[in-house]
């Protein structure tokens, strides 16, 4: 019970992202926690740089579309991590002294 109540109170913090072109990025910046009286208070891991926040309530990881099945496996398979790109090869002549 006393987990319920404490997950109501919990609420989540972040900050949209705009990248042009109609696309935004949800990035989570914080927590935040109801006190008895209504009022807020935030814990932030980062500022957002466009002063905006948005405080949404609690989600626990086990009800997000992207966390894995109880099994362990999940329903979807990860994205595949980009190639990293060649690094050009240094050669005498571009050393700097």
């Amino acid at each position: 019970m006393e987990e319920q109540t404490q997950q109501r109170n919990m609420k989540a913090v972040f900050t949209v992202v705009e990248r042009g072109q109609g696309k935004s990025y949800w990035v989570r910046i914080g927590v935040g926690f109801v006190n008895r009286d209504g009022s807020l208070n935030l814990n932030l891991d980062a500022m957002p740089t466009n002063g905006k926040l948005q405080v949404r309530d609690w989600e626990s990881y086990d009800r997000r579309g992207d966390a894995p099945a109880a099994d362990g496996s999940q329903s979807t398979p990860p994205a595949p991590r980009p190639k990293p790109r060649p690094q050009p090869s240094a050669s005498p002549a571009d050393a700097p002294f």
